[in-house]
């Protein structure tokens, strides 16, 4: 089975996090995506501390489907650096992951 991801990142709104996880969905480069409740992200950028709130994404996809996942992302996130984080799963229910795998196969989008 092809190792699994949880990917991260973060939106700086619910309407740009839903615009990027409908992009993810429908091109099949994540199986499943949890948009979180805002939160405060407080960082450095540009020499300066910033505070910002944001909407977290964990997304579930696979190794295989990343680079098309890490692309999509990049095209419709708003951020000049967008965070894009992922974390290998290692263990999970067998019938679950192997969904992960059939969702985010290109042949799935050939099946009824």
């Amino acid at each position: 089975m092809d190792e699994i991801l949880l990917v991260l990142t973060n939106l700086p709104n619910r309407e740009s996090a839903q615009r990027v996880a409908n992009a993810l969905i429908e091109s099949r480069a994540a199986a499943c995506i949890n948009m979180l409740a805002e939160c405060t992200s407080v960082y450095r950028w540009q020499g300066k501390i910033e505070t910002a709130s944001e909407v977290p994404l964990l997304i579930k996809t696979t190794r295989a489907a990343y680079p098309h996942l890490e692309a999509v992302i990049r095209a419709h996130h708003p951020y000049e650096l967008p965070e894009i984080i992922a974390v290998s799963i290692n263990a999970g229910l067998p019938g679950y992951l192997q969904w992960i795998v059939q969702e985010t196969s290109p042949t799935s989008a050939s099946l009824p």
